[in-house]
């Protein structure tokens, strides 16, 4: 298969990844009535699939460089698949919650596989443009993910939208199982990476900070993701179907214009200085804060919805620069190990906490104030894209030319 059709079959997996992810929050209000739960409970549900998530993906990353990619990307997307269509056969918060944990395990071992594998057929000055593109899966299966569970939820009942969502992933795994192949072949036995590469790349220090960057700023957008329908519904009384529609309108616009423009910003720039993919990414850093501050500020909806856009925007511009990053300082013999491990740092730190603390300080004081204190994790994420910057050297580059 060419390197399009690679391209476009993996998008449209990562497409399906973020939409079986977030249809549970666009469906958040109708499962608290129907199996009688709080704001915790909600948001522990976030948080338990990011935590199995992250835990899955070093392992899974350790045996993807070891043995031929596709077989990964295939099974793991036929795994959370199929449990995305059994959640909606779940009768109690505890099945919920286990059927979370699959999902977290099939999602982990597509996404530590799937940056590199793309990464790889494209050369280093447009990769950043084309993880970018792979990218804008995130805000258009995200904001598919609340359209679909906010519009089917509201006409089926809840239950139908993870029928329904699950099943074009068993499609599409079969189909990578049969015709994608991959470019890198299986190490021999003495070449494999040894499990202490994970260890090298802590000290990989470009690396380790890129990562805990990317960590406060999931923080950031898990938060959001999770709790923005709700407040919405709260504080400005929309119905559960028109909250998950605006903010699907407002994520998918916002994301995918600042994912696409993020990236082709930082290859342009790539031609002036090799610190692009940092400087990108603090740009959007520093305007995200003051708008992501002033949405919560706002007491007039408009006002409030034009803010949350910009501040959406420009959270996503570092998206395609930061995962190019990860490319340029890494050994194309343990990337699915790197992404891997990145995975583990950036929602161990971010999104595995941040719907379950906000659920917690919402119980304890307001959504508003909750919501608030998550914006202010963009502060943290520029100073450390400011330090993997500093220490980024274009000679200890690893990319393959």
């Amino acid at each position: 298969m060419s390197a399009r059709g690679v391209f476009f079959v993996l998008f449209s997996i990562n497409l399906l990844n973020y939409i079986d992810r977030q249809i549970l929050f666009a469906v958040f209000p109708l499962l608290q009535t129907d199996l009688k739960l709080s704001d915790t409970h909600l948001g522990v549900l976030g948080s338990a699939f990011m935590f199995i998530y992250m835990l899955a993906a070093p392992f899974i990353g350790f045996m993807a460089d070891r043995t031929p990619r596709q077989i990964w990307i295939a099974a793991t997307a036929f795994l959370w698949s199929i449990a995305t269509m059994l959640t909606g056969c779940v009768r109690n918060y505890w099945q919920l919650l286990a059927a979370r944990g699959f999902i977290g395990i099939g999602e982990a071992g597509f996404t530590s596989v799937s940056p590199s594998f793309i990464a790889e057929r494209f050369p280093a000055g447009a990769r950043a443009k084309a993880l970018a593109l792979y990218g804008m899966a995130l805000p258009l299966g995200s904001a598919l993910g609340y359209l679909i569970g906010a519009a089917l939820g509201s006409a089926l009942g809840w239950r139908h939208v993870f029928w329904i969502c699950g099943l074009p992933g068993i499609i599409l795994a079969v189909l990578v199982f049969l015709k994608v192949k991959d470019n890198r072949p299986a190490p021999p036995k003495k070449e494999r990476p040894p499990v202490s590469q994970y260890l090298k790349l802590l000290g990989n220090k470009p690396f380790l900070f890129t990562c805990l960057a990317q960590a406060m700023a999931t923080f950031t957008l898990g938060g959001l993701a999770a709790w923005m329908p709700t407040y919405l519904h709260r504080y400005f009384g929309l119905s559960v179907a028109r909250a998950g529609i605006i903010f699907g309108l407002i994520t998918i616009t916002a994301g995918a214009a600042g994912t696409l423009l993020g990236g082709a910003a930082a290859d342009r720039l790539l031609r002036k200085t090799d610190k692009a993919y940092f400087t990108t990414s603090l740009f959007s850093f520093a305007c995200a804060l003051p708008c992501g501050i002033a949405a919560f500020a706002f007491g007039n909806f408009a006002a409030a919805a034009v803010a949350l856009w910009c501040a959406v925007f420009f959270i996503f511009l570092q998206t395609g620069p930061l995962q190019a990053a990860i490319v340029a300082c890494t050994d194309i013999k343990i990337r699915s190990m790197a992404f891997a491990l990145n995975i583990f740092i950036i929602h161990a730190l971010g999104d595995a906490l941040s719907p379950a603390v906000i659920g917690r300080l919402s119980d304890a004081y307001t959504l508003k104030t909750a919501v608030l204190l998550a914006m202010l994790f963009i502060v943290p994420a520029g100073v450390f894209t400011r330090i993997a910057g500093n220490f980024y050297r274009p000679a200890a580059d690893k990319t393959d030319k």
